[in-house]
């Protein structure tokens, strides 16, 4: 299947690592022109030399933006712009917020993570639109966890703000279809991210068992039997994300391995 990337405007948030990193690679496999980001400069340095490596793809480059600061953002976007004349597609990505539950959390606590994992998605895409409706045609796709169809115990914050991408989601499929703008949300069940293992930690500490005690119960709860890689959630972001998605939007998926229950 030829997903129509070859030579698009590609930008991925937070992309440095984990499931940002491996997206951004998917997509530089597929030809696209591939930019990075995160906060930390010798991480995304790393990162876009590898990807340049793995894919054979030269047009990888990377900008250091806290997704946070709306200026960081406006400047992201820009060098897209300034790079390939526009942003084809739109690939959000946020770290998580920490675990706790409801009594943990201070406003403080909530106020960081509406910013960090909803109010960031809505700036870049409030960036990019202007561009896409301009071409008659872009892709947006929103990473956010398997809680947007099981809630997660002792992530309250993760399980409100993940909840809120669905929201605009689907709100915004309806306001952008007319320009052929698609944008769907996609929720990572338990891959085997840095993130993940870190979580891990922190239930194996709280039930007093070790991580891999954990890891083993968590992997009897997957039909699949284990934790998914990077890759095989990457390759799904990559599909939504492309131009031979003409007819999906305004959905949430789980890329989980059967684990989640919901309907």
């Amino acid at each position: 299947m030829d997903l129509q990337l070859k030579g698009k405007s590609v930008v991925v948030t937070a992309s440095s690592k984990g499931l940002g990193k491996a997206t951004a690679l998917e997509f530089a496999r597929e030809g696209a022109h591939v930019l990075l980001s995160s906060r930390n400069e010798e991480e995304l340095k790393k990162a876009a030399s590898e990807i340049r490596e793995e894919s054979g793809n030269d047009q990888v480059v990377y900008a250091v933006c806290d997704i946070t600061k709306p200026e960081d953002i406006q400047a992201f976007i820009q060098k897209a712009v300034d790079w390939n004349g526009t942003v084809d597609v739109l690939i959000n990505n946020a770290g998580g917020p920490p675990a706790g539950t409801f009594e943990t959390f201070a406003d403080e606590d909530w106020q960081k993570a509406f910013e960090l994992n909803l109010l960031s998605f809505i700036r870049t895409i409030r960036e990019v639109i202007p561009y896409m409706k301009k071409q008659n045609g872009g892709r947006i796709v929103n990473f956010a966890s398997s809680s947007i169809k099981q809630s997660i115990d002792n992530l309250i914050l993760s399980n409100t703000f993940r909840a809120g991408i669905v929201g605009l989601a689907k709100s915004l499929s309806q306001e952008l279809a007319k320009d052929n703008i698609l944008i769907n949300t996609l929720g990572p069940g338990r891959i085997a991210t840095d993130r993940v293992a870190s979580l891990d930690q922190i239930r194996a500490d709280k039930l007093g068992i070790t991580v891999e005690e954990l890891k083993a119960r968590t992997e009897a709860s997957i039909p699949i039997g284990r934790y998914g890689e990077p890759e095989e959630f990457a390759r799904t972001a990559v599909f939504l994300g492309s131009f031979a998605n003409t007819y999906v939007t305004g959905q949430s998926l789980v890329v989980d391995g059967g684990m989640v229950k919901a309907l």
